[in-house]
């Protein structure tokens, strides 16, 4: 079980990023996840009127391995560590390892 999944809200415990929160967007492959705003790289573009692409410098949000990062635990206002812990029901659910709440989970949108 992965312990920071898309759309959890994440803080940067180290690098020149440390203390951004950002959003995950997706995951690279087991050990980087790509954070939305953190990580932040330029690249120049050169305009390609046949793909309707403009150029100029664009930044993009690189993968950042998982151990730069922390879940935000927004009762704390801090970062935190992840726990997994059997459910009532016999499932896995995540914890605050300060707490021992239950890590909200990002709800899939149910568009009609």
């Amino acid at each position: 079980m992965n312990k920071l999944r898309k759309g959890d809200t994440v803080i940067a415990i180290t690098g020149r990023d440390k203390g951004k929160r950002g959003t995950v967007v997706s995951r690279v492959d087991d050990d980087h996840l790509v954070v939305e705003g953190l990580n932040l790289s330029k690249r120049h573009v050169k305009p390609n009127p046949m793909k309707g692409v403009s150029g100029g410098i664009q930044e993009k949000a690189m993968p950042i391995h998982q151990s730069n990062l922390a879940i935000y635990n927004s009762a704390t206002g801090k970062g935190d560590r992840v726990g997994v812990k059997q459910g009532e029901d016999g499932r896995k659910v995540r914890i605050f390892k300060s707490s021992g709440a239950e890590v909200p989970t990002a709800k899939p949108s149910t568009a009609a």
